[in-house]
């Protein structure tokens, strides 16, 4: 296994592709912070509430601009359990900056996270092109340009949220248990906790991955009593079990005042229906009444709760499978193939002009078609490539792993319905399987007359995706 120093060191083949798109991601993030530089710059008293209220684009959080100027668990603590203390040192470097010159440099702060993690996201995206599918250097660059034309790459790697952090975390993962299959070697107990802490505690949900990425790697041994207790077992438990402590330390007392607050506008809005219906009713019987107003709360209630849980675009509130818990995040109700072919496979490849990176919770569309049946066709090519690229290395153990990625993403999102009105906000968590898919076309090209059209087609969907999705973003930012 390489070393540290040696996993992030570029090398001199990889300097020129590599400066290109530490340049193209700097100048993204630098957009964005001359966008917001005439308020995110001041310091202000609440800035949860300043950055949630003024950060616009698609439906991403601003968290991290808030984690960073004070530090608190600005997220969801089941769901980012570490994310909140992997912000601490940038949170100590801002304070010492706002120290020195009396201005919040939370979005330049978080600027320099963003290049980091899309920097290195490209570099190992490449290496995996050609270390571990064994790709010619002309194909691998010529593919990690595709990926970062994608529109939600794009995106995500200059605004405030998780997801390029969780996309270099993924793409980390994937290229170090690729070596390991490559080489015939395993990944240690060791390695496999630090990558699950790394990975789960940006996003809980992808830790499952690691588990993938170190059963695919280790393939039987994987089921050792050892590796399993501690690998698996112990490490789940401590993250899950430090969740839980850090949620009743951190978040506990406020969920706490937050629901006595709601309780006691519950029960004045009560007081006021049961009121009103007792003046009206011409009912005579105390239970009759009772039990009628009872009824007439509870269905305000649900009402309520309905409207709470709809986003903007959605026509009917959302169906749960059952409330309470992680269940109430799913979504039964959201039509799934207009879901696939505009928010999956539409939005975080390229961006609609109508309601451009507008937020489903406030007034975009749920369902946002393309105005020109030229992007259905790019769309259709992109897809046609990666099924293509499935086929082709179906007997590809690495490409199963990368798929196996995907499907757990797909399954949350569009099975389960987890963030499915927004989905393509979660893109950066599979749009470089994509590549790895068409990589295996490349693959099968080698050596063959198709090889030279196949690199036309892909340079001149990257060409489009790039003036397509940056005219649009800077469109947006220039607004």
């Amino acid at each position: 296994m390489k070393s540290v120093f040696q996993l992030f060191r570029i090398r001199r083949d990889e300097r020129w592709p590599a400066l290109a798109v530490l340049v193209y991601v700097v100048v993204l993030n630098a957009m964005v912070v001359n966008h917001y530089a005439d308020r995110f710059f001041n310091l202000v008293r609440n800035y949860h509430h300043f950055f949630i209220h003024e950060f616009h684009i698609s439906g991403f959080d601003s968290l991290s601009y808030a984690a960073l100027s004070q530090w608190d668990t600005e997220y969801n603590i089941f769901r980012h359990p570490l994310l909140a203390f992997f912000m601490y040192l940038p949170n100590q470097i801002n304070q010492g900056l706002i120290m020195l010159t009396g201005h919040n440099f939370a979005p330049v702060v978080m600027a320099f996270l963003l290049v980091f993690c899309a920097f290195y996201s490209f570099v190992f995206l490449c290496r995996i092109f050609r270390e571990v599918i064994g790709l010619p250097r002309t194909d691998a660059r010529l593919l990690g340009m595709l990926t970062f034309s994608f529109a939600y790459v794009m995106v995500s790697v200059s605004v405030p949220d998780h997801f390029s952090l969780s996309m270099f975390a993924l793409i980390l993962t994937l290229y170090i248990a690729g070596l390991k299959m490559t080489a015939g070697r395993q990944l240690s107990i060791w390695q496999t906790i630090m990558l699950f802490v790394f990975t789960a505690g940006i996003s809980l949900n992808n830790g499952v991955k690691v588990f993938l990425a170190a059963l695919f790697a280790n393939g039987k041994r994987f089921w050792r009593p050892v590796f399993l207790f501690f690998a698996v077992f112990v490490a789940s438990l401590l993250m899950w079990f430090g969740a839980r402590a850090e949620w009743n330390y951190y978040e506990k007392p406020k969920f706490v005042a937050r629901q006595l607050k709601r309780e006691k506008i519950a029960n004045k809005r009560h007081e006021k229906l049961a009121q009103a219906f007792k003046d009206t009713t011409t009912l005579r019987d105390t239970v009759a009444i009772n039990a009628a107003i009872q009824a007439q709360i509870a269905a305000d209630d649900s009402a309520r709760e309905a409207c709470r849980t709809k986003a903007a675009g959605q026509k009917e509130p959302v169906r749960h499978i059952a409330q309470g818990g992680f269940m109430q995040w799913t979504d039964i109700s959201t039509p799934r193939w207009p879901s696939m072919v505009e928010n999956v496979f539409g939005e975080p490849l390229q961006l609609h002009q109508d309601n451009l990176l507008e937020d489903v919770r406030t007034k975009r569309p749920e369902i946002v078609h393309y105005r020109y049946v030229m992007n259905y066709v790019v769309e259709g090519l992109l897809v046609f490539l990666f099924v293509a690229g499935i086929w082709l290395g179906r007997r590809n153990r690495f490409l199963w792993l990368a798929l196996l990625f995907m499907a757990f993403d797909l399954f949350i999102h569009e099975g389960l319905g987890f963030g499915i009105e927004e989905v393509y906000i979660m893109s950066p968590h599979w749009l470089f399987v994509l590549t790895i898919a068409i990589a295996f076309v490349f693959k099968a090209a080698e050596n063959s007359r198709w090889l030279r059209p196949l690199r036309l087609l892909t340079l001149g969907l990257t060409l489009w995706l790039l003036v397509w999705n940056g005219q649009l973003y800077m469109q947006y930012l220039a607004g």
